[in-house]
């Protein structure tokens, strides 16, 4: 396959670059476009029969289409056909076949050769953005006036108590409320939700809820000094436990024990170990009758302390565990009772899409209208996200949250970066909404005053269709700030299209 132009009939003058602009240039075009389209629609035909989807759905076909045409490098065929005024394709997520088409049908007006594609109608273009629109409006509700992308907001313990302060985040802007699964109970569940829905009856607004059930959390739980200070710094050691009581270990000043006391036996030498969002990095150097010795290799200068209920991340370690727990199993009983989406942790394999379902059907839930929220949290899912996708595609309303903390602590936080912007255009190709989650204004919330990054971070986030906001004591400023900072940016940027209106700062 030729992607760079060369070749091909009747050229005219060089250009710039050294390619011609005549019209064998333009031939040479149209052959490698051609190619492009057969091949990926050959292979996206492949890779549908690996889903095991047997009637895929036009979102998923059109998944299929990008995931094939993403695996080229076609950087340089985009820029020949931005010289000759065409589309460079950096824009087809929701469209690949159409857009394609759309160059095809362009060349061959150009070449006045026979058309061999033409161009679709306005409808058919912008369908996967229409289905994207609809997918979120059935999980987050109607489109608010001035914006696209919706608000979630996680309760704190007070919600449950305080109605006003429901009805405040409401008032300002709030479109979904997260309710933690792996915090209190359902008694205080119930007691959140039903302030959210009479917050939303109150203010005549359609706000959802989303019961986020807990999944195989990996915790600190107890911790054992042998004396102080306790504070761990870099190239020190510490022990993680099979018992649920741990106690003094030769040569080792701190140990504790984990909620996943089987994850202890499954850490190999060699393996890294990432405690409390990564402020403290180590890596595994024995593991032996149920004990892991973990040396720090890195942390804050003056080091960090070990306490209870703090995450642990293990990105090389095969946890082999299921992603619903007993606990999960049932807490689904309540999330039926109460919410409109549930969810899904530690979520890495299509066959977990099948294993939820599964378990709503044990308890005569697999008919009902609830959405699922898959959280991508670990490298397996990130691999897994397209074949996940597409086995979840038809079952149930679906959407894909971010859950940028683990996952930047387990693949890295510069290829966090890199990353969140692919989960961006991949849910785009599938017409899935994207909750754009962890710290978002994170220094607002807790500190009552943004930072310079929170703003950059927020404006980036305006392009997924739900933007999360933790707990904290600004939590409603952050919720107005945040309903007027992603109306503009809309105006700025819809995905990765800018929108050019009309700028007055000059």
């Amino acid at each position: 396959m030729n992607l760079h132009g060369e070749g091909g009939g009747d050229s005219g003058p060089l250009g710039t670059d050294g390619m011609p602009h005549g019209t064998g240039d333009l031939e040479a075009l149209f052959r490698d476009v051609a190619t492009l389209k057969r091949d990926v629609e050959t292979e996206a035909d492949l890779l549908l029969k690996d889903y095991g989807v047997s009637d895929p759905g036009p979102e998923i076909v059109n998944l299929a289409h990008y995931v094939c045409l993403r695996r080229r490098d076609i950087r340089s065929l985009q820029r020949h056909l931005m010289r000759v005024g065409l589309s460079s394709m950096g824009r087809l997520e929701s469209r690949v076949v159409p857009t394609l088409d759309a160059v095809l049908a362009a060349l061959s007006a150009m070449t006045s050769r026979k058309q061999l594609a033409t161009f679709h109608t306005d409808h058919a273009f912008f369908a996967g953005e229409r289905r994207l629109e609809e997918a979120a409006a059935v999980l987050f509700g109607p489109k608010p006036e001035t914006r696209r992308g919706r608000i979630m907001v996680t309760f704190p313990a007070e919600a449950a108590q305080d109605a006003g302060f429901v009805r405040d985040l409401v008032r300002k802007g709030m479109n979904v409320a997260r309710i933690n699964c792996a915090h209190d109970d359902p008694d205080t569940w119930r007691k959140m939700a039903g302030h959210v829905r009479a917050a939303a009856k109150k203010e005549a607004r359609d706000v959802r809820i989303l019961l986020d059930i807990a999944g195989p959390k990996i915790r600190t739980e107890s911790v054992f000094r042998l004396r102080k200070p306790s504070r761990l710094r870099q190239g020190d050691r510490f022990c993680l436990v099979l018992e649920s009581a741990p106690g003094p270990k030769p040569d080792m000043n701190v140990s504790a024990s984990v909620s996943l006391p089987q994850m202890v036996e499954r850490l190999q030498a060699g393996d890294r170990v990432l405690y409390d969002d990564s402020k403290l990095e180590g890596v595994v150097e024995t593991v032996a009758e149920g004990t892991a010795t973990v040396r720090v290799t890195r942390c804050a200068a003056d080091g960090v302390k070990i306490k209870p209920g703090k995450g642990l991340n293990l990105p090389d370690t095969a946890l082999g565990v299921c992603p619903l727990t007993s606990k999960d199993r049932t807490d689904l009983e309540t999330v039926i009772e109460l919410a409109d989406m549930v969810g899904y942790s530690f979520v890495s394999r299509p066959e977990d899409i099948d294993l939820l379902e599964d378990a709503l059907e044990d308890i005569g839930a697999r008919h009902s209208p609830l959405g699922v929220v898959a959280k991508i949290e670990r490298p397996e899912a990130v691999r897994s996200l397209p074949a996940l996708i597409a086995r979840a595609g038809g079952k149930r309303p679906l959407a894909i949250m971010i859950a940028r903390g683990d996952l930047a602590s387990e693949i890295g936080f510069e290829r966090l970066a890199e990353m969140q912007e692919e989960i961006l255009w991949l849910c785009e190709a599938a017409s899935t909404p994207v909750i754009w989650a962890t710290q978002v204004l994170e220094s607002l919330v807790k500190f009552g005053s943004p930072s310079r990054g929170d703003m950059t971070d927020a404006a980036m986030a305006a392009r997924a269709e739900c933007v999360m906001l933790n707990k904290g004591p600004a939590v409603g400023e952050a919720v107005e700030l945040l309903d007027r900072l992603v109306a503009r940016m809309e105006g700025h940027m819809m995905k990765k299209t800018p929108t050019l209106r009309a700028l007055h700062s000059w």
